[in-house]
């Protein structure tokens, strides 16, 4: 087995490259600009830009692999609302150029995808529930699913989840997790939405989920998140108390306050049953995980 990682430097892509280290799988990682991480041997890594799709080609066609877990996109979701011709260039277009790319080579390929192609209405979704996006990025996300699931391909593995966090090398952009600690511990107030409700994935489960995807061949559409949906202003609470710090730092405002340009769904979570069971996935608690970050 051969595993190519897009988005290798990015929080999820770094986790991916660790395990295939420690359970030594070969694999090939990209992203674009230099490698950032340095448990990423420069032997393993290139850089390049996932739209120029002459370019992508090229290189998987030359570096052959087995199987190919596709994390690259755009998710800033308020940029993607703003500029949706770049959104759906990168989480769509480049997303089905590199699934064409597979089916021509016969390999097994793993979307990455988020809670935001579901409505929020009611929470707790699971792998059948119907799909009804609000935002740019989700609409572009969902789109790049639909060329998996109409396809007459059906060696392909679909990861949904929600808020990833964790601790990487030189990330772009931080986590919620990683803003809060810093804030608290400075002993500043957060304003956090209390209408918002999320399941915080951490990225070492994620990363350990995909795995087990790769390495049973797994096909279809999997849940992948933290195994408990709170409000964004409980998980401040809760990050609070692991600090021991003063939960009245933690100030609740309505998501209406933030006049932000993209809508979010209210409420997601998943139901991870199917994951649990064919997966062996077992995503640890918010306090389990902050003692690494």
């Amino acid at each position: 087995m051969k595993l190519l990682i897009t988005g290798s430097n990015g929080l999820l892509g770094q986790k991916l490259v660790a395990n295939c280290i420690a359970q030594q799988i070969d694999f090939q990682a990209i992203s674009s600009g230099d490698n950032r991480n340095p448990s990423c041997p420069e032997s393993n890594y290139a850089s390049i830009d996932i739209t120029d799709f002459n370019v992508v080609e090229k290189f998987i066609n030359e570096n052959p692999c087995t199987h190919i877990i596709h994390t690259a996109a755009m998710t800033n979701v308020d940029a993607c609302e703003l500029d949706p011709t770049t959104c759906y260039r990168v989480n769509h277009l480049a997303s089905n150029h590199l699934f064409e790319v597979a089916q021509a080579n016969q390999q097994h390929f793993t979307l990455l995808s988020t809670d935001f192609v579901f409505d929020g209405k009611t929470g707790n979704y699971s792998e059948t529930d119907l799909p009804n996006p609000l935002s740019v990025y989700g609409k572009s996300k969902w789109f790049a699913e639909q060329e998996l699931i109409n396809s007459t391909y059906t060696n392909w593995a679909i990861a949904r989840t929600i808020i990833v966090y964790g601790v990487g090398y030189s990330l772009n952009k931080s986590n919620i997790f990683s803003w809060l600690i810093n804030e608290l511990t400075q002993g500043k107030e957060v304003s956090l939405i209390t209408d918002h409700f999320r399941a915080p994935t951490w990225a070492e489960d994620l990363a350990s989920g995909c795995m087990a995807m790769v390495r049973h061949q797994q096909t279809g559409i999997y849940h992948l998140c933290g195994p408990e949906t709170l409000s964004i202003f409980e998980i401040g609470l809760r990050v609070a108390k692991y600090l021991h710090v003063s939960p009245s730092l933690i100030k609740p405002i309505d998501s209406n306050t933030l006049n932000q340009p993209a809508p979010r769904p209210p409420i997601t979570g998943f139901n991870l049953n199917k994951a649990k069971t064919e997966l062996g996935y077992e995503p640890h608690t918010i306090e389990q995980t902050l003692e690494f970050l």
